[in-house]
């Protein structure tokens, strides 16, 4: 292997601002400790989070890096103490706290994956927070099973793209809102069965059409603001709302007797403060549950396009803009 490097080219967050503010800079390599590994990455996710981070209003958790990037992939150069899974030379992708935008990047050996067969490495590179954030979200706490039907907003976002494809290939089906045709084409390719333009159509309406009345057993939501009591009226009797995000607002006035008289589940998380025990049986669950289907290649995350580690500022941009369909990756 070639020897590591004493210093590296990262992407840091000059201040709080717009995609202007990441600027290339050099750092120190850094060194695993107990229970970690190295990795020379090639590839790293541009997620909604760093664009979070990077405007100022997600903060990393204490102890990660001040480097946004939530995913990687690349090749392991360096073990810490006690770091078994894997061995250098292993090709992986993982998921990671912070320091993604950066030539070497530190992850956790329990939370790093083999690359799976199927896969590039720019692949690898847009796959571990999607796929973690879809299997906790929509199986673990949405309790998703074959035969119910799965309601994703933001179908051709990164997340939801995988979601489609994760709950077609578990025998759920899948309704995907929109906002334009050519996005609705992606998902319906992914195998969605329907897809409702939110800018023409009422999704409540549609997904009831689409249900012969029922409604969608599971939803999984970045919006948040007015789709909440939304979602509480397209929702099936003992349906489960999970909360992912909040790009429409955090507040709404609701009609909470709802949730009674529908026995809904409403419920969210957020993937980056959890414990790195909760990541680590997450990562057992998907190995065991899902990765086979990866390996396969019946699973792939759908590239938008890919960015120099330089021109991260353009990559933010290009995610500003809201017409990718599918992810955004870093090449290093």
């Amino acid at each position: 292997m070639e020897p590591i490097p004493s210093q590296m080219t990262v992407v840091g967050i000059s201040k709080p601002g717009g995609p202007e503010v990441l600027i290339p800079e050099t750092r120190d390599v850094p060194k695993p400790g107990p229970g970690e590994i190295l990795v020379k990455v090639s590839a790293a996710g541009v997620n909604r989070p760093d664009v979070a981070q990077r405007s100022g209003s997600y903060p990393p958790p204490p102890g990660a890096s001040d480097l946004p990037g939530l995913e990687i992939a690349g090749t392991v150069v360096a073990l810490g103490d006690g770091a078994t899974r894997h061995k250098l030379g292993d090709q992986v992708m993982s998921l990671v706290a912070g320091g993604g935008y950066a030539e070497y990047c530190i992850a956790q050996d329990a939370q790093a994956m083999k690359v799976p067969a199927a896969f590039s490495l720019i692949e690898a590179g847009a796959t571990p927070e999607t796929l973690m954030t879809v299997w906790h979200n929509v199986f673990e706490r949405g309790g998703l099973r074959s035969g119910e039907t799965l309601l994703v907003h933001g179908g051709s976002s990164g997340i939801g793209t995988m979601a489609i494809q994760l709950a077609v290939a578990r025998g759920a089906k899948v309704i995907a809102t929109v906002g334009s045709q050519d996005k609705a084409e992606a998902c319906l390719k992914l195998g969605a069965s329907r897809a409702i333009n939110y800018k023409t159509e009422d999704f409540v309406a549609a997904v009831k059409e689409a249900t012969d009345g029922n409604g969608a057993d599971v939803i999984l939501d970045m919006v948040g603001g007015d789709y909440i009591e939304r979602n509480y009226d397209a929702a099936a009797f003992d349906g489960r709302i999970v909360q992912i995000a909040f790009l429409g607002g955090a507040k709404a006035n609701v009609n909470f007797a709802k949730l009674m008289t529908k026995r809904l589940h409403h419920t969210g998380s957020t993937l980056r403060p959890r414990s790195n025990a909760d990541k680590a049986a997450m990562v057992a669950a998907i190995e065991r549950e899902v990765i086979p289907l990866l390996d396969q290649g019946r699973i792939k995350p759908l590239i938008d396009g890919t960015f120099a580690l330089r021109d991260a500022a353009d990559a933010h941009r290009r995610m500003e803009t809201s017409q990718h369909i599918g992810k955004i990756v870093l090449t290093v």
